[in-house]
């Protein structure tokens, strides 16, 4: 049976259909693999060498990944959305199982040899009844990549795969373990300047006026660019540039709008703002006419904040641009996208004099959780380097820009009501979203409006979008896991995008999966709670899918401590959902202690992502995903003030500390025969959930916005 007979997606071959797209031979005992989707930290690298060894019948050495590049890779668009090993895996193992069938029917035919009676090792072709050898290599099938990739060549049963399932070790781990270079903020090109911005963390502001002569004369050898509102400096050392840009942030003056939400009525404005109403599933079902006589009501609101992507690493850049071509390195997570825009860019602006070709070349950052700074710092350095005639410039965000000028995770809120049954039976469930859209990526703006950040400083600048909510069929977007999985018989689901954006946002991970699983998975437990129910039992009875009943089944036998005598301020709770509602099934089992703060001391998941290509790399993706939401859940709120984003540091942002890191056990289970789903974005619901539950356990109070805080603990006691 073929892997699409078995349900197999064909990944990205639809916009990518040929062999030379993604593989070549030209190395001898090499094979190269080209993939569209950018290694972000996911091991995306590792994971697509395992599928590519396997397939073709070569050792891991044998096969070498190529970085991601506009000018050599396939487009896979945005690395997002847990697609890396769904759509490059299923693309690329359909490539080589295409190419292994060519390959084999060559050899057939020159060594007049049956093909059962042929193996393959090594990339060496052999046969049981002939002494006749040859190789990928020696056969030529390089010079026959031109043909398309076939869908139904038949792709290696699971039982003979070596390498697929197998926790393959990261080959880029320990340089970046060990401090060596690994990141473009650590990339060096010959004759390099360095640049730096100055603006002001609002939108709205414009450029009043700057004293050019003093800063020529206290840094006479600075170049100063200055088109529109964009203001920056170019200088042949970091430390110069870094001293400039700091005074000629002082010599600057600029119009201020007070244009930014009430941060304490932040809640108000969601609801007040305007914004476009859509109905997302409506379905009327007929339930058990016994549960619907006297059935009880529930409601309650929950929220969460702007949040910041908070990497590590400031966002980096570096651009080249000459008559004959403008080249861009950047760790943006759409490089296909942010050439695109830069080619409007070019089109409106420099329509006489624009360079021949437009060039961008991913290189990993370090950090990188959806739409952060990334593309606006390789627009930022296209615009310096503009000016660098000819030599290349390094652009480097401050920490300050960082976390209050790049695009935010949107600010979400949540109305849900419940009808239950006097038997405890969910009958109706009403889920109502206020937020921003979750997307204003490059690449998926209206026609006149550019995402960059300087696109709208500049003179005559791009309009600044409002950001978008992606489809259904790509996942959806604040509406993300809003529709209830449980069998449920009556359900409506509405999200309500705001039409303004004073603050920007976009993409962060798990888009509004996040906020919606929160108020679903919280929800649930009160429910549960006021009428006498077991969370774990009232989940599942509600539900019909047996791989979500067994992940939540594995969270709890994984915790052994779920059913331990608690002491005063322990608490536990759980979460579940399907991530995007097509992805990872996904339970979480927290355990925590409540005192002068929340601690959460151990974690239990259970995760279902299908074919498990590389179980290291899966529990890593989950790990990661269980820390970066009790960062979340518990820590993180972008701060502002009618006029400025005031997040501007670590103390102004506090995050989950090395030392708060819960105990996490992860149970992976592994369904070789099903397709692989995405495991990078699949806890952060449910851990955020299991949280709150845990929380409520503890202490009795129900805390319904996030970040859960001592404040608004003693705020909800004091209520």
């Amino acid at each position: 049976m073929t892997a699409q007979a078995r349900g197999f997606s064909q990944g990205s071959l639809e916009k990518n259909p040929l062999l030379s797209q993604w593989l070549s031979l030209e190395h001898d005992g090499v094979v190269t693999v080209k993939a569209g989707k950018v290694e972000i930290g996911q091991g995306i690298g590792t994971a697509l060498r395992q599928v590519a060894a396997d397939e073709l019948c070569v050792s891991l050495d044998q096969v070498r990944m190529v970085p991601v590049s506009t000018e050599t890779s396939p487009d896979e668009g945005v690395t997002s959305g847990s697609y890396s090993v769904q759509h490059s895996g299923a693309a690329i193992r359909h490539a080589c199982a295409t190419l292994r069938e060519v390959a084999m029917a060559m050899y057939c035919e020159r060594f007049d040899q049956a093909a059962h009676a042929v193996s393959i090792r090594g990339g060496r072709f052999g046969s049981s009844s002939s002494d006749a050898t040859s190789s990928y290599w020696q056969l030529g099938v390089q010079d026959l990549l031109a043909q398309p990739v076939s869908p139904t060549a038949p792709t290696r049963p699971m039982a003979d795969l070596e390498l697929v399932g197998s926790p393959v070790q990261r080959d880029d781990l320990t340089r970046k373990i060990f401090g060596q270079p690994s990141f473009i903020q650590d990339m060096v090109l010959p004759q390099m300047l360095h640049g730096r911005v100055v603006r002001v963390a609002n939108p709205g502001a414009r450029l009043r006026d700057v004293d050019m002569d003093g800063l020529r004369a206290a840094c006479p050898d600075v170049t100063v660019v200055r088109d529109g509102s964009f203001l920056g400096v170019l200088a042949q050392r970091e430390e110069a540039a870094i001293r400039a840009a700091t005074q000629l942030a002082a010599l600057a003056h600029w119009d201020i709008p007070a244009s930014l939400p009430d941060w304490g009525t932040l809640v108000d404005y969601l609801r007040r703002a305007p914004c476009e109403k859509r109905v997302v599933a409506e379905r009327h079902g007929q339930p058990d006419p016994g549960h619907v006589e006297s059935s009880r009501s529930f409601s309650a609101t929950y929220a969460r904040p702007f949040i910041a992507h908070a990497s590590i690493g400031p966002s980096c850049a570096l651009a080249r641009w000459t008559d004959e071509s403008l080249d861009v390195w950047t760790h943006s997570q759409g490089i296909f996208n942010v050439k695109a825009d830069l080619e409007v860019f070019l089109q409106r602006n420099h329509a006489d004099a624009r360079p021949a070709k437009v060039a961008v070349h991913h290189v990993e950052g370090s950090g990188c959780y959806g739409h952060n700074p990334a593309d606006d710092v390789a627009f930022d350095a296209v615009l310096l380097a503009r000016a660098a005639a000819g030599l290349p410039v390094r652009v480097l965000w401050s920490r300050a820009d960082e976390l209050s000028c790049g695009p935010l995770g949107p600010a979400h809120l949540v109305d849900i009501r419940a009808d239950v049954s006097p038997q405890g039976q969910l009958v109706a469930l009403e889920h109502t979203i206020w937020s921003n859209g979750y997307t204003s990526r490059p690449g998926r703006s209206a026609a006149g409006s550019l995402s960059f950040l300087a696109a709208s400083e500049i003179e005559n600048g791009f309009a600044a979008p409002v950001s978008l909510d992606p489809p259904a069929s790509a996942g959806g977007g604040a509406d993300r896991n809003a529709v209830p999985l449980y069998d449920i018989p009556n359900i409506t689901v509405v999200a309500n995008r705001l039409l303004e954006m004073p603050i920007r946002a976009s993409a962060i991970r798990a888009l509004g999966g996040y906020t919606n699983i929160f108020a679903m998975e919280s929800f649930l437990d009160e429910i549960a709670a006021e009428t006498g129910q077991d969370p774990v039992a009232i989940r599942l009875k509600h539900l019909s899918d047996q791989r979500a009943k067994e992940v939540i089944e594995r969270a709890v036998e994984g915790a052994p401590w779920w059913n331990d005598p608690r002491p005063e301020g322990m608490g536990r709770g759980l979460a579940y959902a399907r991530y995007k509602n097509t992805g990872a099934w996904c339970a979480v089992a927290v355990r925590l202690l409540a005192e002068e703060s929340i601690r959460v001391l151990d974690v239990s998941v259970a995760v279902d992502v299908g074919m498990v290509v590389n179980p290291d790399g899966v529990r890593n993706q989950i790990e990661g995903g269980v820390i970066q939401s009790c960062s979340w859940t518990l820590k993180e709120s972008v701060q502002f003030s009618r006029t400025e984003v005031t997040t501007r540091s670590w103390e102004d942002y506090p995050i989950l500390g090395f030392s708060e890191v819960p105990k996490v056990e992860v149970s992976l289970i592994d369904r070789p025969d099903q397709p692989s789903v995405g495991a990078g974005e699949a806890a952060q619901g449910p851990t955020a959930a299991a949280i709150g539950n845990a929380v409520f356990d503890a202490l009795g109070i129900r805390i319904r916005e996030v970040p859960i805080t001592p404040e608004r603990i003693l705020a909800a006691f004091s209520s």
